[in-house]
């Protein structure tokens, strides 16, 4: 039988949206799957040697908030950057990875990591920004894998 095999696009580049591609990586490899996740936009964030993201809490209407809070007052300066400070303590207390914890784990289990070459040029990122052992790739590239996977994930 043929291995499985798992692609995801990772278009997202803050604290909340980063938590997903690298969960459903590094479980899918436990699970013995062939994995590639593809960075693109805002998604190479995930790919920098230092992630720096905060939570998006404007325009996610969803997100639970420990007190009420008026979407004016989540714009004020300061803000984002206490909520991303609250949220990484309470996932802290709630024994869930950090985020470069779960990167590593993806690493360990040989999950690909592509950097749109062409979102890379765009904004005129260098290869000193990243990762070392990242690849970068086109889109057609990754086509190659996605189209033979048995699971492909946009996020």
């Amino acid at each position: 039988m043929a291995e499985k095999k798992l692609a995801i696009i990772a278009t997202k580049g803050s604290f909340d949206w980063a938590y997903p591609p690298f969960i459903l990586a590094s479980t899918a490899a436990a699970l013995g799957y062939e994995v590639q996740i593809f960075c693109t936009f805002y998604g190479l964030q995930l790919l920098r040697k230092k992630m720096d993201m905060k939570v998006t809490s404007i325009g996610n209407p969803g997100m639970p908030m420990p007190v009420p809070m008026p979407v004016l007052m989540q714009a004020l300066p300061g803000m984002q950057s206490m909520m991303t400070m609250m949220m990484k303590q309470k996932m802290k207390s709630k024994g869930v990875a950090s985020l470069e914890e779960l990167r590593e784990l993806c690493i360990e289990a040989e999950v690909k990591l592509i950097a749109c070459q062409m979102t890379v040029d765009l904004f005129d990122f260098s290869p000193d920004d990243f990762l070392d052992g990242i690849e970068y790739g086109g889109a057609a590239t990754f086509f190659e894998f996605a189209g033979e996977s048995d699971i492909c994930l946009f996020i």
